[in-house]
């Protein structure tokens, strides 16, 4: 990535992440059956992947659950290994958000449509993280696999 572009994995490194479940934490999920982030957190456990959703409303100590999992207010209040760090948050919160995915040993980010900080992006690539950005899996799913 130079200057101002931005290369999104190829079409088999997007069909390998969506091929081999693993944990992922869904950064802006909610129990609210109307946000996307619950939508895609569905459809990620539905395909075998273990969703830990994140809400970053809740209270440190809430024990809110969403899908079957414990809900945690932030990646690093996670207590278990996290490999795949889906956001969906606002393009300001990316950095910061970026800087717990590298502490929590993410191996990649992958950034809902509209997720866009060119800046958080070259920071998580430097830290060998793999970047999908404004892409959404339930598009890529049906783009690759039907």
């Amino acid at each position: 990535m130079t200057g101002n572009e931005f290369v999104n994995p190829t079409d088999d490194e997007i069909r390998a992440i969506l091929s081999h479940p693993t944990t992922v934490a869904v950064v802006g999920c909610s129990d609210n059956p109307g946000r996307d982030g619950l939508m895609i957190a569905k459809l990620l456990r539905d395909k075998g992947f273990r969703v830990i959703p994140v809400n970053p409303i809740l209270k440190p100590d809430a024990l809110i659950e969403v899908l079957g999992e414990r809900a945690y207010p932030d990646l690093l209040s996670i207590p278990d290994p996290v490999e795949v760090v889906d956001v969906f948050r606002q393009p300001v919160h990316l950095p910061a958000i970026v800087d717990a995915a590298i502490r929590k040993r993410a191996r990649i980010l992958w950034c809902q449509l509209g997720v866009i900080n060119l800046d958080a992006a070259r920071t998580a690539q430097a830290a060998g993280i793999k970047v999908v950005m404004d892409r959404c899996p339930a598009i890529e799913y049906r783009r690759l696999f039907q």
